[in-house]
């Protein structure tokens, strides 16, 4: 059996973050949770995620911020990020598309099964269909 896929997610809003966790290691992921961008950057290095689910509004350091450090450092250029946001200006997601986002999910425009394809999708998990 091969390993599970690790899922990095970053999320300051905890409940959201509670009800993502369980349902990805429902889905079979390995899964760890930070809160803040700070610790998103330290914690992808440590834990060396499959893919970063990025929330774009947070304290200390935003999504973007986090995202254009990742994609910038060698060790973590390559990881898979995903922003899920609130923002759902175009501005946004073009500036998440330029600073190299794998994938840009408007919090109010996805359900979570939507958000689980989407990370099974960019991880080549896509069920044949």
């Amino acid at each position: 059996m091969e390993p599970k896929k690790k899922i990095l997610l970053v999320e300051d809003d905890t409940a959201l973050a509670t009800v993502y966790r369980s349902r990805l290691e429902l889905e079979g992921f390995d899964v760890d949770h930070v809160s803040n961008g700070e610790l998103a950057l330290s914690r992808v290095v440590e834990y060396k995620p499959d893919l970063v689910v990025l929330d774009a509004m947070m304290p200390k350091v935003n999504g973007f911020d986090v995202l254009d450090i990742l994609r910038n450092t060698p060790e973590t250029t390559n990881v898979r990020v995903i922003m899920l946001t609130a923002l759902s200006q175009p501005k946004d997601k073009e500036r998440a598309e330029q600073l190299g986002a794998d994938d840009y999910l408007v919090k109010s425009q996805v359900v979570i099964g939507d958000v689980v394809e989407r990370i099974k999708h960019h991880l080549g998990m896509d069920l044949p269909r």
